[in-house]
């Protein structure tokens, strides 16, 4: 099953009183899927899934599911540093409808090799769905080597990872690639990989669409992009959010310890929407 080319890693707004804000997280979906985006990440980083209690957390989930616009998959966050947790997690966001599940490496707790793998068993076990690995050492510690995740590929529904360690990033045998990282998004297409699992295309996803449907004019579209893919990804998902706000889209604030971004950084991002001519 293909879960895509262009996969948002979508935020999660917040009211006023930093609820979830059921209404623009269905309205911001459709307003992807228009510009771009024929997949998404619900409850993972972008998403702040770490300040999310279950409730909350599979309830966008099931939000997700239940209003995907036409023709997307839905990948639910369900990774834990709690193996326990991990399956938990899976098998209802199996039940709720879920078309993949996304489960970063466990955190903190720095098991060894043999922890890991027998984490990953477990939580495959949890469900009929793919389970896409999520390599992201920058946040988790651990590292999954390419070695390693040839190992995972071979527990039955692991099939894919999302790569966030550019130094890894390479063809896997029996895994699917996904960029975890905006800028090797060409990358991984001209080696062949899926797509990527992304920030940058909630602001600009056609862009990042064009890079799928036209390979000979990819290297431009990228280098054309660069500076609004970069100024979003600052403290994500600080600048992202902050952004779509510019944009229009009631995404509200953050969670603690998330903060907002300052005056100065909000003005930083205004100057790339501008220059980009997504901003008067």
């Amino acid at each position: 099953m293909s879960l895509g080319s262009v996969l948002t890693a979508v935020v999660t707004p917040f009211d006023d009183n930093f609820d979830v804000n059921e209404q623009a997280f269905v309205d911001l979906l459709h307003h992807l899927a228009a510009h771009g985006s024929d997949g998404f990440v619900v409850c993972g980083t972008t998403g702040e899934a770490s300040t999310l209690d279950d409730t909350e957390h599979l309830r966008v989930i099931e939000l997700a599911c239940q209003n995907r616009p036409a023709g997307t998959r839905i990948v639910a966050g369900t990774g834990s540093n709690n193996t326990r947790h991990a399956c938990h997690l899976t098998e209802r966001a199996t039940e709720l409808g879920a078309d993949a599940m996304l489960s970063v490496t466990p955190y903190y707790n720095k098991p060894n090799r043999r922890g890991i793998v027998t984490h990953y068993r477990e939580v495959a076990a949890a469900t009929d769905k793919p389970v896409v690995l999520y390599n992201i050492p920058s946040r988790v510690v651990i590292d999954l080597p390419n070695d390693l995740l040839a190992e995972l590929a071979q527990i039955e529904h692991i099939e894919y990872v999302k790569q966030a360690n550019n130094a890894n990033l390479a063809p896997i045998d029996g895994l699917g690639l996904y960029a975890g990282n905006d800028e090797i998004f060409a990358a991984t297409l001209d080696m062949g990989g899926h797509g990527v699992i992304s920030v940058a295309s909630h602001v600009i996803g056609d862009e990042m669409r064009r890079m799928v449907d036209e390979p000979e004019r990819r290297a431009e579209i990228d280098a054309s992009i660069k500076a609004v893919r970069d100024v979003v990804n600052v403290g994500n998902p600080m600048s992202v959010k902050a952004a779509l706000n510019l944009l229009g889209h009631r995404v509200g604030g953050l969670r603690l310890p998330m903060i907002e971004a300052t005056p100065e950084e909000q003005a930083a991002i205004r100057a790339a929407l501008v220059r980009h001519g997504l901003l008067d």
